[in-house]
């Protein structure tokens, strides 16, 4: 089946997802109060981006979120996963406290971030922060422990020094790894982002899916809903294009079989 064929099916089912969506709402009112109507939801995002424009305030506020979690939980990972990895004492004290820190759900942190940081994008971007760090943390911590032991002893017979192991031996090895998570951390920065400003925010995206259920306006949820998929999507797009960039030493699975 060819790429065109594919396409055509994907757009086919969409339109029939949104065709039956459409006459069920039609034909009773009880669908069209818990699910919506499609025209109805298209009404409300072209109100959102062109009658009224008052989106992408909400649209920017949910991206800084995400981006400030991305970044801070990315360094906080790469740091600590060093740090642990290449200490092996300090690994084996903290190791049960992380462990529990990890199990715990973070969306009971969302309150505790509301009542030390307010309703600003603090608050959120720490709740995101808890979600990025951790898969951040445990690539880097696994990368490090995987370096090879002749590549190190190499090093050393060269008379790499302990600063030089770390910038040619074990960085590279643990950005290698945070690199292939890149798709998650990105992805777990979004949804935390976006459930903080759903348990508590003044804007956001979230904010304005909170708000529309509070008036029971199903349609307003699902155009939410549908903004924040596409919004997801691209995103996810963008961080496929940079992990291709990246990752360009890297070869393909076609590569490595003919190797």
């Amino acid at each position: 089946m060819n790429r065109l064929m594919l396409r055509g099916w994907q757009v086919g089912l969409l339109v029939a997802i949104l065709l039956a969506w459409h006459l069920a709402a039609n034909g009773s009112d009880t669908v069209a109060f818990f699910f919506g109507k499609p025209l109805e939801v298209a009404q409300r995002l072209w109100r959102w981006f062109v009658t009224d424009a008052d989106i992408y305030r909400h649209l920017w506020v949910t991206l800084l979120e995400t981006l400030l979690a991305f970044v801070i939980g990315t360094l906080a990972g790469l740091g600590v996963g060093l740090w642990l990895a290449l200490s092996p004492f300090a690994s084996a004290v903290l190791d049960p406290y992380l462990k529990a820190a990890n199990a715990m759900p973070r969306v009971i942190l969302a309150p505790i971030f509301a009542m030390w940081f307010g309703l600003g994008i603090w608050s959120k971007v720490a709740l995101a922060v808890t979600l990025v760090f951790f898969i951040v943390f445990f690539n880097v911590y696994q990368g490090v422990r995987e370096v090879s032991p002749v590549v190190l002893a190499n090093a050393r017979m060269l008379g790499a020094n302990a600063r030089q192991l770390m910038r040619h031996v074990y960085v590279p090895s643990a950005m290698s790894w945070v690199f292939s998570s890149l798709h998650t951390s990105v992805g777990l920065a979004f949804v935390g982002a976006v459930v903080g400003e759903y348990l508590g925010s003044a804007s956001g995206v979230g904010y304005l899916i909170l708000q529309a259920e509070g008036s029971f306006d199903i349609n307003t949820v699902f155009a939410g809903i549908v903004l924040l998929t596409v919004f997801a999507l691209v995103l996810d797009g963008l961080v496929g294009l940079a992990e291709r960039h990246l990752m360009k030493w890297q070869p393909s699975s076609g590569q490595t079989e003919k190797l």
